[in-house]
Parts: C-alpha cells; structure tokens; sequence
C-alpha cells in the first residue's frame, strides 16, 4: 500500500484514516465503520489510491453504504465512482462538481462526470446511520466555498475534511483568509471532540486549532502580490510541513492564468 492508514478506535466507531503520499497531496479518505457496515468520506483524487482505499474498506468485512464527498475539489471527489455506491453531497457541492464536467486522472484517463457527481443530496441536520448519529452541518467560505463538516456526537469524532489540515501546507486559492479563520473558531468552540480528521494529513486532536491559527495569520502576513516569494516564506516558516506542492496549486489560482 502506497498510503498510510491510522485507525482510530472509539468503541462502537471504528474510523480507518487513509492519508494518500505526498504526491497526492496527503489527501484523506476519512472510512467509518460502524456495526454493520462502512461509510466513506471523500474519494481522493488518483484513481489508483481510490482503488486502494476501496480494497481496504472491503477487507473489513462490512459492506460499504455510501461515500460522502464534503466540497468541490477534484482531489476529494475523482475516485467517487471506483466506491461502487451512492454519493452524497451538500446541494450546492453537488451544483458545483456537476458544473465541473469529466474529470482527469494524473494518469490521462478521462474521468466521466457521471462518475463523480453525487446523486443523493444531504440537508443538514442529523440522520442515524446504523445506530449512529451524524450530525451534518454546512459552512460556507475558507477553503472552499462550501463545506460539509461531519461530527459523530456520542463518539467525540469531528470530521472537518478540509477545514483543518494537520502537518501539511494549506491551499489558498479560494482567496478566503477571514472565512477561514472564522471558520477555525467555529469548530474549535466545541472543544468536546477529541478526534479531528483532517482532509490532508493525520488525524488530530483539538491541538490543530492552534496549529492552524498560527499558519493562516503567517499566511496573512506574507502573502503578498508574488507566489514564488510567498511559497518561500511560508516553507522557510514551515521546513517540515508536507505537500509544498499545494501551494503552488493555489498559487495558481491567486496569481496565475486560473485567477485572470
């Protein structure tokens, strides 16, 4: 396996955290086991890391019930179709995924968009899975322009996907500084939840909330109106942080020919 599992015991939750290579971003795949049966979070963005993600769930024995992809970033979503069951998503994640078209795998391969446009739309709010409550709330700026963020009540899990990154360099192109750090508050004033499952890098605990803090005001301070000057501050800053690559992708959007 190319990627690195961490599995997290909390009773009757099992949650199995897929964290992809650097290569990929150290992006997660988020597999919740519950009694009967497995629920994924977020599909990667390679199909062969997909592919091993979905080996994995099947060999716990359980049958998987559905994947849900939290926003609209390809890496989250482009392997969606290699799960074999229905995708879920926030309306407005499943609007702007649909608006994307087929997707491309590192490899070349066109990925349909039937493939990865979810078919089930969640509404916030709490559904019992299997015995479990899932509480599903909807944020709106940071990262993204629309997140969905899970949180396991009874069990302390708070699943924030790309509201909290752990140990890896964040992707700014969404240009949204404040909503970001708004958001950070917003999940850190329930400090009850002693798991936090980040969409890039290992999970964590509520620890991260400062650790994210200090890098979105450093990011603050240091972006300026040059990307290359801007990924070598913050990489000076952050030496043993994971993915610099995301930074680059974002520096795409902020400065390059995406942003024009």
């Amino acid at each position: 396996m190319h990627g690195t599992v961490t599995v997290v015991d909390k009773g009757t939750v099992r949650v199995h955290s897929y964290m992809a290579p650097d290569d990929s971003l150290n992006v997660t795949t988020q597999l919740i086991e519950t009694p009967a049966r497995v629920i994924a979070v977020d599909a990667q963005y390679a199909l062969a890391y997909a592919d091993e993600v979905v080996a994995y769930a099947k060999g716990l024995g359980k049958p998987l019930d559905r994947l849900i992809v939290t926003h609209a970033h390809p890496d989250h979503f482009h392997g969606a179709g290699r799960f074999g069951v229905p995708v879920h998503a926030l309306a407005a994640v499943r609007d702007q995924i649909a608006a994307q078209g087929d997707g491309q795998d590192p490899t070349g391969a066109v990925i349909p968009a039937a493939d990865i446009t979810p078919t089930v739309e969640i509404v916030p709010g709490t559904e019992v899975v299997d015995g479990v409550p899932f509480l599903f709330e909807a944020f709106s700026g940071g990262e993204a322009a629309d997140e969905l963020v899970i949180r396991l009540p009874e069990h302390g899990v708070l699943v924030a996907q790309d509201l909290v990154y752990h140990d890896t360099h964040l992707f700014l192109g969404n240009n949204d500084l404040a909503g970001w750090q708004q958001a950070v508050e917003r999940l850190a004033a329930e400090p009850s939840y002693d798991t936090v499952l980040a969409g890039h890098g290992l999970p964590a605990g509520p620890e991260v909330y400062e650790e994210l803090r200090r890098y979105l005001a450093d990011a603050r301070e240091l972006l300026g109106e040059d990307g290359e000057a801007y990924k070598k501050a913050i990489t000076d800053r952050y030496p043993t942080y994971g993915a610099p690559f995301l930074i680059d992708i974002g520096n795409e959007y902020l400065f390059g020919a995406r942003n024009a």
